[in-house]
């Protein structure tokens, strides 16, 4: 069964079950990358916009006294197939509540294979606005008992994106999304915080070997080292719990260029106040919509952000993966837990694959940081139209590092076990106690004997007490 859909363009066949429309069947043609479909959070976020407004409207009509049919809009009509009074008008506020109920459904998991177009795309992301529209409207259709397709009692655009663009309705679902991962990912940040703590209060008693440039330095503890990464940590959760504050300004009711073409004053105001309700977030109308309509720096700023974390986990990761490294001919000061053979050729070889994956998320998050900064210094006066690859890229590294930080903290830090004997075998190696002695000897003194005797540290410790002795005698004189 298919029907026919028409516009300026022209018309073609789609499917008849198919709740998407023609708009959204023309953006899956001309964007076939097959790549991957736009992110199912930013539909969401979008489709919570939908309601938002779709609600704030059907309180306008309510208030003008508007009648209401006892239509029950939480039935279900079979998809795509009408049973209502042929010709009978549906009011603005039957419109606007089986809008409210089609969002619902989706939020629920209807439809989630109908949301067919990629995530990069030409248009500022007016095709996946597109596609939401027809989605809901199709389904709020077949709520009040007509077909798919029949957008004379229910339009796409002039109902279900009623006072609204793609340029506001866009960035302020990314925001959205972003708001939500955000937490997820500062709260994964706290618990790894709280893990590397734990592992500073565990190990610091620990004495070892000191490195900077991969060369012995001066004694630490393990302790230290697992409390510097902690601190480093606690910045990042820090950073990105600040971030949402940006995030939370948005251009919806702005419309096109952000100065609220053909939206009702009233509108404006009411969907924020609702969108806010249904999202928890506090979001809140731009000072200046049109400076979030046009620059995108915000999204580079919390990407800059991600990146960060993704530099710290990267040090942390590599510090863990050569701390573990042998177990025979490297450092050996820890063992990861075994996860997995690590080879197919080697017997009995076990691979640090969590700091090795890690390592790859932390790339992966930094490529990404490069292409939302490329992609957020095209715009062009009023618009950015390559909003969808900062959202796609923006989101999955989101995503990514949430998921990353996770598994780093339950795979990679908690069935770590030090291993005290090589530490201190390695520290009682090396001459890191070398440094202790240039207050009392001076530099060229300590590096003298260090050269000379460094291949024996007990004799090089021997010396350099014997000379400190001496020195400290011809102090006293």
């Amino acid at each position: 069964m298919i029907r026919i859909e028409k516009d300026a363009l022209g018309e073609r066949e789609i499917p008849g079950d198919a709740s998407y429309g023609l708009q959204s069947f023309r953006a899956r043609e001309n964007f076939a990358l097959d790549y991957k479909k736009t992110d199912p959070r930013l539909i969401r976020a979008m489709v919570l916009i939908k309601k938002a407004a779709a609600l704030s409207y059907e309180g306008i009509a309510a208030s003008r006294g508007d009648p209401l049919p006892g239509s029950d809009l939480s039935g279900a009509g079979d998809a795509g197939t009408g049973n209502a009074e042929e010709g009978r008008v549906i009011g603005d506020r039957e419109k606007f509540r089986a809008i409210a109920a089609a969002c619902d459904r989706i939020l629920a998991g209807e439809a989630a294979d109908m949301f067919i177009v990629d995530a990069l795309q030409g248009g500022a992301g007016t095709s996946t606005n597109m596609n939401v529209n027809e989605v809901i409207a199709n389904i709020a259709l077949s709520i009040c008992g007509r077909n798919y397709g029949q957008y004379e009692y229910i339009h796409p655009l002039d109902d279900v994106n009623r006072g609204q663009s793609t340029n506001d309705v866009y960035p302020t679902a990314l925001r959205i999304a972003a708001i939500g991962l955000l937490r997820e990912l500062s709260e994964d940040c706290a618990k790894l915080q709280e893990a590397l703590q734990k592992r500073e209060n565990e190990f610091g008693d620990i004495k070892k070997t000191g490195r900077t440039e991969l060369m012995d330095a001066v004694s630490v503890t393990l302790g230290e080292e697992f409390g510097a990464y902690a601190q480093a940590i606690g910045r990042d959760r820090w950073r990105l719990y600040k971030a949402e504050e940006r995030l939370r300004q948005v251009n919806l009711g702005g419309t096109a260029v952000g100065l609220g073409n053909n939206a009702e004053r009233r509108y404006r105001y009411a969907v924020i106040e609702t969108l806010r309700e249904l999202t928890g977030m506090g979001l809140a109308i731009s000072e200046y919509p049109m400076d979030i309509t046009q620059n995108n720096d915000v999204f580079v700023e919390v990407s800059g952000l991600l990146k960060a974390l993704a530099v710290n986990l990267m040090k942390i990761a590599g510090d863990l993966r050569l701390m573990n490294s042998g177990p025979g001919g490297g450092l050996g000061e820890l063992r990861l837990a075994p996860l997995q053979a690590g080879s197919t050729i080697m017997p009995g070889k076990v691979n640090p694959v969590i700091p090795e994956m890690t390592i790859q998320a932390a790339i992966r998050v930094i490529a990404n940081d490069q292409a939302i900064t490329l992609a957020a210094s095209r715009g062009e006066f009023e618009l950015n139209s390559f909003l969808p690859l900062i959202a796609d890229a923006l989101l999955e590294s989101l995503s990514l590092m949430s998921r990353t930080v996770e598994l780093f903290r339950t795979k990679g830090l908690e069935g770590l076990v030090p291993n005290r004997q090589r530490c201190a075998a390695l520290l009682e190696s090396s001459c890191v106690f070398a440094a202790a002695y240039v207050p009392m000897l001076g530099y060229d003194q300590v590096s003298a004997i260090v050269t000379e005797h460094g291949g024996n540290p007990a004799q090089c410790r021997e010396i350099l007490e014997a000379a400190a002795v001496q020195a400290s005698r011809k102090k006293a004189r």
